[in-house]
């Protein structure tokens, strides 16, 4: 909405009162009442970029004092369905692999205009200097940012990332005006201890919107959780989690992400009493799969399609995701709310004909309209210069075994949760380990400083029968993670990563097969979206030269493997890490294991 002056707000009054002749006005459209999850007739009315009346709306009667009066421009919606813009409460730009504006050009057409977003992405490489950036990235576009200062930056002790924020990092962030609070906390067992830092951060922020990362936490934790501020969580897999939640008091945001598609699991816990506290969220989502089949409309269309009804699904993708972060201008067709509005064909498939941003049409029929974008802010050097690694040969990645029993890291497809395994592994002669029965190598190599940190551990699953893959994508420390059934391509991998200060890449028989340069902070391409298509479409063909044919995303399942706040075994540039007792562990399994 902006900032409100005298001018403005008289002007705004004087079109509701029929004084003063609207900008817009919609007719013939079948308004959305998320208020009462009813269809209302009517006009709706709009004065600078704002809805200030429904109607129906004319020249005012003869004997009407008026202050000037012309006639407004009049859309004719022709019977469809005006319905409140999309928000989506939490995403990771950096997660589409593109800067802001390229991230802005893709959401827009399918209906999503306000984004409440976590940089810990890139605050984990850059620390503020990153979050900075993305806020001067998204100021100015047709498209409205809200942004979660990061509470784990890095996620836990036990990794090294490139920052460490403590609360005095963060407390003058809390004053921009686009800032709504703090991001999700996932280090529960500082919360849990009461440890000082994150006490400085979540009372710090005690008077904003404090989100939660509460993965594999039990009702107990959840009152933890809710005692000391938190009050959201994007972490549910089961139906009896989100109910957990909602007793507790949280808002439960249903996530379908590229990896975390818990969305069908966790309908059946929403019913028309609670549907209220639930809300829609994307977190993680490659450009390819948003272009592809879409954001917060893809998640309505699918509790369609599960049996919510058409105008609950929408609520939970508008008003309820506003009111959760207190947005009061926003989610609903209603006098006082930015016109952020679609004009939709159907309910039932949520097809889009239009989408308006403070009144003015920015996409039609899945295409965006010409608008003009704001000069992308300069990126800082160091920002552009992160990739740094130690020396690296093949004796780097060897893991040695007396026995032939190990820890495993097993994969659950399109899932962030792992199987801890221990079983039997393979041995050359000179007792390491040696890769087979879909069992291969996996490393973090520490990539902000050129520290020598490396992590090795043993991964099944993710479906390469030579080769490797790698990335410098690895939530939340983003350090360098590479994974491959010999280690002359993950070496080379590694490598030419660093030459190319960041991305995506696809090594085999000692040559590159596909790579996605990310030079910004090793997370974003600075590439328009469809070169980055494009080279994502190339990465895709490259996997199966190295035999990949799983029904997921093998770049972003490894991305996740780093991740060591959800459970059950991940690895960092420390070592493999055991999330369910939270402490490093050998790669070894011992006798009595």
């Amino acid at each position: 909405m902006g900032q409100l002056d005298n001018k403005s707000l008289i002007h705004r009054i004087d079109v509701a009162a029929g004084r003063t002749s609207a900008d817009l006005i919609i007719t013939n459209g079948k308004i959305i009442d998320v208020f009462n999850g009813d269809i209302l007739e009517g006009d709706v009315v709009i004065a600078d970029g704002t809805i200030v009346a429904i109607g129906p709306y004319g020249p005012p009667a003869h004997d009407q004092q008026v202050t000037v009066w012309k006639q407004p421009k009049v859309i004719n919606a022709e019977g469809r369905y005006i319905c409140p813009a999309f928000i989506d409460g939490h995403v990771h730009i950096e997660s589409a692999l593109v800067t802001p504006q390229e991230f802005a050009k893709a959401l827009l057409p399918h209906g999503v205009t306000t984004i409440v977003t976590d940089p810990h992405e890139i605050a984990n490489v850059a620390g503020t200097e990153g979050i900075q950036f993305m806020l001067d990235s998204t100021q100015d576009l047709p498209f409205d940012a809200y942004f979660m200062l990061p509470s784990c930056v890095p996620a836990t002790p036990f990794e090294h990332a490139g920052a460490i924020l403590k609360a005095e990092q963060l407390k003058p962030l809390l004053a921009h005006p686009r800032v709504l609070g703090l991001a999700e906390v996932m280090d529960f067992p500082s919360v849990q201890a009461a440890e000082e830092s994150m006490i400085d951060k979540l009372v710090a922020a005690h008077q904003h919107r404090i989100d939660g990362h509460a993965a594999g936490i039990n009702s107990n934790g959840i009152n933890i959780y809710m005692t000391a501020g938190i009050r959201t969580d994007h972490e549910c897999v089961t139906a009896e989690e989100v109910r957990v939640r909602l007793q507790r008091g949280m808002y439960v945001m249903i996530r379908e992400g590229s990896v975390a598609k818990n969305a069908k699991a966790l309908f059946p816990a929403v019913t028309e009493r609670n549907s209220r506290r639930c809300l829609f969220v994307t977190d993680d989502k490659h450009l390819d799969d948003l272009m592809k089949e879409g954001s917060i409309d893809h998640i309505i269309r699918l509790a369609i399609k599960e049996g919510l009804s058409p105008l609950t699904a929408i609520q939970m993708g508008t008003l309820n995701p506003a009111e959760c972060f207190n947005l009061n201008h926003k989610g609903a067709i209603a006098p006082g709310y930015d016109a952020d509005f679609l004009l939709l064909d159907d309910l039932e498939n949520i097809t889009i004909h239009q989408v308006y941003k403070n009144g003015s049409l920015i996409a039609e029929q899945g295409e965006s309209v010409e608008t003009p974008f704001s000069t992308p802010p300069t990126i800082p050097a160091n920002i552009k210069n992160s990739v740094h690694l130690p020396p690296l040969d093949t004796t780097h990645l060897r893991i040695p075994l007396k026995g032939n029993r190990a820890h495993v890291i097993e994969i659950i497809p399109n899932n962030l949760v792992t199987n801890h395994l221990i079983e039997e592994v393979e041995r050359d002669n000179n007792g390491t380990f040696t890769p087979s029965n879909d069992k291969i190598k996996i490393a973090v190599i520490e990539r902000h400083r050129a520290s020598g940190h490396i992590g090795l551990g043993i991964v099944k699953g993710l479906g390469l029968k030579k080769g490797a893959i790698a990335s410098t994508v690895a939530h939340d420390s983003h350090n360098l993670i590479v994974a491959g059934t010999n280690d002359e391509d993950m070496i080379l991998a590694a490598k030419e990563l660093e030459k190319i200060q960041g991305g995506l890449l696809i090594a085999c028989d000692g040559e590159v097969v596909a790579s996605l340069p990310l030079p910004i902070a090793g997370l974003l391409s600075d590439q328009m979206g469809d070169v980055v298509l494009r080279e994502l479409a190339k990465l895709k063909e490259g996997l199966s030269q190295v035999g990949f044919s799983q029904p997921f995303n093998p770049f972003l399942t490894l991305s996740f493997l780093a991740l060591p706040v959800i459970p059950e075994l991940k690895i960092t540039d420390s070592g493999l890490f055991d999330v369910v007792n939270f402490h490093h562990i050998e790669v070894e399994a011992s006798p009595t294991e």
